[in-house]
């Protein structure tokens, strides 16, 4: 099979660690030139040469996405670079912070909504001045979490935000269609990241074994779907919300 990305721009959002930098390992596997978006001047380096061997490119972009006018000069920097073209934005980044409600504080609380709506928004407000040009179309996935859409002790703020996230993808799905611009979303369960482990053992091991496959999920298998949503495999496929949790709910 030809690589399913080759030649495609893409853009994805939270490349520093975890999700984020096994879609852009995978997205460049398979032929795309990425502009993979970091927070952390640092990350760059060790990005580029994870990647250096792979058939696409991978531009390293460093920028906020909650800086509305950081996301659009880097909208506008690949327009100039990619003659006007973006066929696939990945909203990636985000934040979690865990507690019931009465203790998270406002700080906290402006952060997830910030990060992980308001610069979402942001990212697809931007990249459609490019998308909605394109002849073809265009792909934007969202990732969302199991959490946004069934609810969890403990994470009421973090679950609203991305269960704004998927009602997003709805919303957006039916809004670009006319355009040829599908828009579907991911929802990851326990996935082996750095963010999973930030609650207690007991948690871990109670998490773990709730799920159906009694495993953790890997970031590689996330990427996968996400690839599968970004190609033309799924030409059909819009305003879906699949959830990747290894039967934690059936």
């Amino acid at each position: 099979m030809d690589k399913l990305l080759r030649n495609k721009i893409t853009l994805i959002t939270g490349c520093d660690q975890g999700i984020g930098r096994s879609i852009c390992h995978l997205f460049a596997d398979q032929g795309a030139v990425v502009y993979a978006n970091l927070l952390k001047e640092e990350s760059a380096e060790g990005l580029k040469e994870d990647c250096d061997t792979l058939e696409g490119k991978v531009i390293p972009v460093v920028f906020d996405i909650t800086d509305k006018s950081a996301v659009m000069d880097h909208i506008k920097k690949i327009k100039m670079e990619q003659g006007g073209r973006l066929d696939v934005l990945v909203n990636n980044a985000g934040v979690k912070f865990d507690g019931v409600i009465e203790m998270i504080d406002d700080n906290k609380l402006e952060k997830m909504l910030s990060v992980n709506i308001v610069g979402t928004i942001y990212m697809v407000q931007s990249a459609l001045r490019l998308m909605k040009r394109n002849p073809n179309g265009g792909s934007i996935i969202n990732v969302s979490s199991i959490v946004g859409l069934r609810g969890n002790v403990g994470q009421s703020v973090y679950g609203a935000t991305k269960g704004a996230v998927a009602s997003l993808t709805k919303s957006w799905a039916k809004e670009f269609a006319r355009q040829n611009i599908r828009v579907n979303a991911v929802a990851p369960g326990s996935i082996d990241t750095n963010m999973f482990y930030e609650m207690s053992a007991d948690k871990i091991r109670e998490s773990i074994e709730a799920i159906g496959l009694k495993r953790l999920g890997r970031p590689e298998e996330v990427a996968k779907v996400v690839l599968f949503l970004a190609s033309e495999m799924a030409s059909y496929v819009t305003g879906e919300i699949i959830g990747i949790d290894g039967g934690f709910f059936m």
